[in-house]
């Protein structure tokens, strides 16, 4: 069963740590490049506030039982990136910090009830209300990566990046004819397999952050051991 109320808390504590991270940075830095191709660090900080906005929007559906989409269309969610992306870095952080707040008081609106409700994401994806603060919180933290201030997979929280491995492979490419198979096993000796299901699958053993930075495009998998084999190719998670 998903523990919205600790992946809720899990969501606070992440965002401080971006928060705090953020102080580093300059107006000048923040509209430098950031590791996400095409993207500054300003886009993918204005990214962040309005997805928040947007799980605001899917969180008060369940709540009140009406439809109201995530994002008003993929165009107006691009050009509010776009928009925003030039900002100073105080407003950006002022603004991260009021979405975040909407989404604090979003979750605490919902009733009992309303957490195990179906809800419809971007793109027609549905899932339970009860897992909006993880995607959230997954958000948060590769995002905070992406931002090439100092914080790689390796420095997340260990918990987050064991689940999030566990989503990404039993959900992201499970199945996926596009993924190749794969067996993956991490330090402790577990495995997980996932991409396409036939075939013998490609064995790929390391850390679960080396695992997962590699899988999500957040590393190259220099520290991951294929049997002397390249590392096949993955596509974007999309």
């Amino acid at each position: 069963m998903t523990d919205h109320v600790q992946d809720t808390a899990a969501v606070r504590e992440a965002t401080a740590r971006l928060l705090t991270a953020l102080g580093k940075l300059d107006d000048t830095a923040v509209r430098e490049p950031s590791r996400l191709p095409g993207w500054s660090r300003g886009h993918v900080l204005t990214h962040l506030a309005r997805n928040a906005d947007a799980l605001v929007n899917v969180l008060e559906a369940a709540r009140t039982g009406t439809h109201i989409p995530m994002y008003a269309g993929s165009e107006i969610r691009d050009r509010d990136i776009e928009r925003g992306a030039g900002r100073p870095l105080a407003v950006q952080i002022e603004d991260l910090t009021a979405a975040a707040d909407r989404f604090n008081n979003a979750t605490a609106a919902l009733h009992p009830e309303a957490w195990e409700t179906t809800v419809t994401l971007r793109n027609g994806v549905t899932d339970r209300a009860s897992r909006v603060p993880f995607r959230r919180l997954i958000e948060i933290e590769l995002h905070h990566v992406d931002l090439g201030i100092g914080c790689t997979v390796g420095d997340l929280p260990a918990a987050f990046v064991e689940r999030d491995l566990d989503y990404v492979v039993g959900e992201r490419f499970a199945g996926r004819p596009d993924v190749p198979p794969l067996l993956l096993t991490t330090d402790d000796g577990r495995s997980r397999r996932t991409g396409r299901t036939d075939g013998d699958p490609v064995a790929v053993s390391g850390s679960a952050a080396a695992l997962l930075g590699w899988l999500t495009g957040r590393a190259e998998g220099a520290d991951l051991d294929a049997g002397g084999a390249p590392l096949p190719v993955v596509p974007p998670l999309g």
